[in-house]
């Protein structure tokens, strides 16, 4: 197993490499050249500006019983459809049960705010240590979950 997160904008990179350096898990940082990122223990790929183009390459080196990082709901889609496994920065656990209701209501959302004329949409409430913890306990819990199977 090793890590691979799409790491550009990731609020929760340094808890990741941090637990997988703790397990001794290799971990790969994936970002765009709009992003710099440099690490002591985890291998940075950086892949050309544009659109999707961290997410195309995730995914193509992506393998069965990987441990993947994002928030991208489609990336995740993909990689389960390869055997691996997700996180979204939140904690929340992609799996092939729950997949397809999250695309859906993506779906329905992007639909709502296509509809609307003006666009007042709040964004994502601030992160907070809370939200870390919480990531951080998840991320420890399915890496466990993993390596028990």
């Amino acid at each position: 197993m090793r890590i691979l997160v799409d790491a550009d904008a990731c609020p929760v990179v340094r808890i990741t490499e941090q637990v997988a350096k703790e397990k001794g898990i290799p971990i790969t940082l994936l970002c765009d050249t709009n992003h710099v990122l440099q690490s002591d223990y985890s291998e940075v790929i950086t892949v050309g500006a544009g659109a999707d183009t961290v997410d195309f390459k995730l995914v193509s080196i992506c393998q069965k019983g990987d441990l993947v990082v994002t928030q991208d709901y489609g990336v995740a889609a993909m990689i389960l459809g390869k055997g691996a496994y997700g996180i979204h920065q939140s904690g929340k656990w992609y799996t092939n049960e729950n997949i397809d209701q999250m695309l859906m209501e993506r779906h329905m959302a992007k639909k709502a705010r296509n509809g609307k004329k003006k666009h007042h949409l709040k964004g994502p409430a601030k992160r907070t240590v809370e939200y870390d913890q919480h990531f951080e306990d998840s991320l420890r819990r399915l890496i466990d979950s993993i390596k028990s199977e």
